[in-house]
């Protein structure tokens, strides 16, 4: 049977900062991510496809809080599923087009899809998520009385509006994605998925929290019962003392060699760690499979064994 593996795309897969902030520039960008995806489905993959939304899904916000005046502004959730509903189209073109190049007619189909969260998840109490434009400190402390945000300083660059992060418990859709598995590349939970909490009704209610699209992806490819969780960011390999002049690049991560590094505070709260703690979540609950860390250039050679940070569980 084919292996089937969950992709993790990072930011710098779908907008780089020559590119600039357009639809258009992001597109030509997905273009070029698209033709690595698709020449891993030409290697017989099987496949999903987990995207980020952080800096969209902040323009998408600013606009509709800019436009306050003529249109009444979206809630955040909404604002998570447009973000959803524009990359996904984006992916969609470009993977379809770069699947056809070497002719595999075969669909791509994106998913609007919804993550149910934990109402008393600690991160409702402690905001972290920076979204959004940066504003002055008056500036920011207006929205709070006026908005009710919660607004930190973004390492010295200004203030921004912060929004919880909490774990994913469920995938909503997960049958639907199951069903097309069989059929079509799925581009699923988008930007970590939109996060709703359960009602006691069994309603379903969004809520104004942006899912870690790493942490997503783990649960997803849990669930489809992926071989392999693959999570590319800028990087070739996961360092410890990064930027140092004593760095050390990891080839392989046994858990418990993880966990150690983490403790030891080695990997960055905003960058590394999500990923590498995904991967550990992976291999802890799948002893006998394996999780990847590497660069969308380098995706093939590490599904390969070549480069890339390959966490196992011992």
């Amino acid at each position: 049977m084919p292996e089937r593996i969950v992709i993790a795309l990072g930011g710098n897969a779908l907008q780089s900062k020559e590119s600039g902030a357009t639809a258009e520039g992001q597109l030509e960008v997905v273009k070029r991510t698209c033709e690595h995806i698709a020449e891993i489905s030409r290697r017989g993959y099987e496949m999903a496809v987990v995207h980020g939304n952080g800096p969209q899904v902040g323009r998408i916000v600013l606009a509709s809080e800019t436009a306050k005046d003529v249109v009444p502004p979206m809630p955040f959730d909404v604002c998570g599923a447009m973000s959803q509903g524009y990359i996904g189209y984006h992916i969609q073109q470009a993977l379809k087009y770069a699947l056809s190049r070497r002719n595999r007619n075969y669909p791509v189909v994106t998913l609007a899809t919804q993550v149910i969260v934990d109402k008393n998840d600690p991160a409702f109490r402690n905001p972290t998520k920076p979204i959004g434009a940066f504003y002055s400190e008056a500036e920011a402390k207006a929205l709070e009385q006026e908005k009710g945000y919660t607004m930190r300083d973004d390492a010295g660059r200004g203030w921004r509006r912060v929004v919880p992060s909490p774990l994913p418990k469920k995938i909503v859709e997960i049958g639907a994605i199951r069903l097309l598995w069989d059929h079509a590349i799925v581009v699923a939970c988008g930007g970590g998925g939109i996060p709703v909490v359960e009602n006691m009704d069994g309603t379903l209610e969004g809520v104004a929290a942006v899912i870690d699209k790493d942490f997503a992806a783990e649960l997803l490819a849990e669930e489809v019962d992926a071989d392999a969780l693959m999570i590319l960011t800028e990087v070739e390999k996961v360092a410890i003392r990064f930027g140092q002049p004593d760095q050390r690049d990891l080839s392989r991560l046994s858990l418990a060699e993880a966990a150690r590094f983490v403790r030891e505070g080695h990997f960055g709260v905003g960058s590394m760690l999500p990923k590498v703690e995904a991967a550990m979540r992976f291999v802890r609950h799948n002893p006998s499979k394996k999780a990847i860390i590497t660069s969308l250039d380098h995706a093939l050679d590490a599904l390969d064994g070549k480069t890339g940070t390959i966490v196992t569980f011992s």
